[in-house]
């Protein structure tokens, strides 16, 4: 099997990730600004990852909080957040993304991360001759549904790329499971934080490296 495209996951794939404390304090300083000043913890962890359109809608309801006004709000935050974690050195390539250069294949990026912060991201590392589309989540409430294991942001990566025979590559279950709903190949990266990660799911590649590609698209 040979691949004329690959698409890749950002964050845990590309770039590390964003420590999780970060993250809830942007979330918390959201509702600060929203004058929610002593917020229920499990709602600032339920705003702060996995939120879907119900849980926003039932948190920002028991504040009296417009959600999507509310939503747009935490996203910009933690998209700031993530940028000042780049800015800082403390989010940063990993090593061997630049090995991608040397690969024979139209390449793009599919993240469930805002699109803010992948379009930072992308110009900040320098990474931008690499990738010829790339899309995070608008900063709405709706766009929460169109995450991975959704395909709708792949489907649309494929479509920009005109992928004949495309490969997705990323380091959770989702990733995977959202490469069979656009109906290609995946490849689940063992990267440190997933080097023990018992999968519960068959992607058709594991992979150490992004270097391992090289063998992949040209089998």
């Amino acid at each position: 099997m040979t691949y004329d495209t690959v698409v890749f996951d950002n964050d845990g794939v590309l770039v590390g990730r964003t420590h999780f404390e970060v993250l809830r304090d942007a979330t918390r300083e959201t509702f600060t600004e929203f004058d929610v000043t002593d917020p229920d913890p499990d709602h600032v962890e339920d705003m702060t990852i996995g939120a879907t359109p119900d849980t926003v809608e039932t948190v920002c309801g028991a504040y009296g909080l417009e959600p999507e006004t509310f939503w747009r709000t935490r996203d910009r935050n933690l998209s700031q957040a993530q940028q000042v974690e780049a800015r800082e050195g403390r989010k940063t390539p990993y090593d061997d993304i630049h090995t991608l250069a040397d690969l024979d294949a139209a390449m793009g990026i599919v993240s469930s991360n805002q699109h803010e912060t992948v379009d930072f991201l992308v110009d900040h590392f320098d990474v931008d001759h690499l990738f010829d589309t790339y899309y995070g989540r608008e900063a709405t409430v709706e766009s929460l549904d169109r995450r991975k294991p959704n395909s709708h942001y792949i489907d649309r990566a494929l479509a920009d790329l005109d992928a004949d025979s495309a490969l997705f590559v990323g380091d959770n279950e989702s990733d995977v499971r959202a490469a069979n709903n656009a109906g290609i190949d995946s490849a689940f990266i063992r990267r440190p934080h997933r080097r023990d990660w018992d999968l519960n799911v068959w992607p058709t590649w594991e992979i150490e490296g992004l270097d391992d590609l090289h063998d992949i698209c040209s089998a």
